[in-house]
Formats: structure tokens, sequence, C-alpha cells
């Protein structure tokens, strides 16, 4: 609850220290003829003309009980807008998680079962590469190579998973490369304890030996990546929708900050933080599961 009430009210700030107007923005248009008698009542009427403390009091108020405000350029509920763009922006995020997760494990099983030297430090550098590439020119270079050279993915209507193939992708590479890291840096260090010769004296071959002994003892650490990786994977969604002119959470804040919205952005704030909360929430229950050990060792405590 600290962490939400923290990244509440620190955005909440941050908001309200921005320079200019929303209201000026959307109404500022001299075809609208308003007067500043006007634009004054439109500012009351959405709350924006009481004290820094009243604003604050009333934003926790309505946050406590489920009332987002509504948004001053659209006019409409935020809690509208959540409900249309928040379903893309999961789908984007989910599978692009898998996707990334996936390309990890290929990374690591390829790395471990490559024979050769050369191959394997050439294996080894790809997280770095991947790491070391913005998202929003991987995403243009996929445009150009997918789609305007090798037209495998239609620019124009594509269809429900063609045009989510190319941002999937683009969300996926960047956040696979911390989990691919971590993943070959848990197995060179598992590699190295006393039971792997065991388990080879028994008969056990090297692609063996990884699978059912140094897999399991590599989990919890690519699990606690993969949960610290969440923040990530929302900067990356943002940016990619963007690029990819995808209805989402991405272009919605996009939007706001444009036009200052300041109740879409509280509110994707608080939601982006309580998705982190949960997330490491469940990763932290998940790790008794996981290894029957450290069940024990809290039964003990």
């Amino acid at each position: 609850m600290f962490v939400l009430w923290a990244a509440f009210t620190v955005s909440f700030v941050l908001l309200q220290s921005l320079p200019g107007d929303a209201v000026l923005i959307k109404f500022q248009n001299p075809d609208y003829g308003l007067s500043p008698e006007q634009l004054a009542d439109i500012r009351a009427a959405y709350g924006a003309d009481g004290s820094f403390l009243h604003q604050y009091a009333h934003a926790v108020w309505n946050f406590l009980t489920g009332d987002f405000g509504y948004s001053l350029q659209a006019g409409v509920p935020v809690s509208s807008l959540l409900a249309t763009n928040l379903p893309p922006s999961l789908l984007l995020a989910a599978s692009g998680f898998m996707v990334a997760t996936l390309l990890a494990v290929l990374i690591a099983i390829a790395c471990n079962l490559s024979g050769l030297a050369w191959l394997r430090g050439l294996i080894q550098s790809i997280p770095s590469l991947f790491i070391s590439v913005p998202t929003f020119w991987l995403g243009i270079m996929l445009i150009q190579i997918f789609s305007f050279r090798l037209r495998l993915v239609p620019v124009i209507n594509p269809g429900p998973w063609e045009g989510l193939f190319l941002p999937i992708l683009t969300v996926a590479v960047p956040i696979s490369a911390p989990l691919a890291q971590i993943l070959l840096k848990n197995i060179d260090e598992v590699l190295t304890k006393p039971f792997v010769p065991v388990a080879r004296a028994k008969g056990l071959s090297h692609a063996k030996v990884l699978w059912r002994h140094v897999a399991k003892n590599t989990l919890l650490p690519v699990l606690t990546v993969a949960g610290l990786l969440f923040g990530e994977l929302i900067a990356s969604a943002v940016i990619t929708e963007t690029v990819f002119g995808l209805n989402g959470i991405g272009g919605l804040t996009k939007q706001a900050v444009d036009s200052q919205d300041v109740a879409v952005l509280q509110a994707i704030v608080v939601i982006a933080a309580t998705a982190f909360v949960v997330i490491n929430l469940v990763v932290d229950l998940l790790y008794p599961v996981l290894d029957p050990r450290l069940k024990t060792k809290l039964g003990a405590a």
C-alpha cells in the first residue's frame, strides 16, 4: 500500500507542477469564443480551481472509491478510456513477455549445447546486442524488413495477429536480453556445483543434466528478474504502440501527455504501479512453490 500511495503522491505532485493549463490547451481556440468567466466555470466543473491540498484530498478519495474522474480532452470518464485501451495493451504485454521468455530460453539452450567455442561466444553476445537496441529503432527496422522489403506483414489493414506480430517482436527483443543474461550466468554457476559431475558419472548426457538438474536451480533468479522487468515492459509497450499506431495505453498516455490530461495520466500511473506490485507479490508467493526448501525455511522461522 505504501508503494501505491507513494506512486500516487509523487505523480500527483509532478503532474500538478507541469507548466501550462489543460483547460487552455483544449479551449484556447478563438473559434470557441469562451470568456475568462466561462473558462473558470470549466475549471470548477473539473475540480481544477481548488487549492493543491484540496485537489489532492479530492483525488485520493476518488481513487479509493474507484472513481478515476473525467478526461478533460475526451469529455468521458477515465474508466471508459481505460476499459477501451487497456485490453490491447495487456495482450501486447503478455504476448511480448512470453516471446521474450522463449527467446531467452532458446539463447541459453543454443549456447550450452554448442560444442564450438567461437559459436558459444557469438551466442553469448546476442543479449548484449538486444539490450543495446532502442525500441523505437527496432520497430522501424522491423517494419522496413518484414513489411516493405519481404512483404510478409501488410502495413495497411493487417489481420488481428498480423498486426501484432511486429509489435510483439519489438517488445520481446529488449526484454529477452536481461532474461537471457541472467539465465546464462546462473547456468554457468550451477554447472560448477558438485552434483553435476555426479549426474554425468551416472551416464546422463549434458542435455539431460541441463534439463533435469540445472534448469530448476536457475528458475528462481530468472523469476525475480522477470518481475522486475515489468516496468521496462510498460515503457516498451508505450513506445511500441506509438511507433505502430496501435490503440492502447501507450497511445492514450501520449495523447494525455500532449494535452496535459492529468486525470488520465494519474490513472495510468496508479494502474502501472498496482500491476507492478501485484506481479512482484505473485513472484514472491511462487518461490516456496518452485523451491520446497524455502517453504521449510519459512516454516522453521
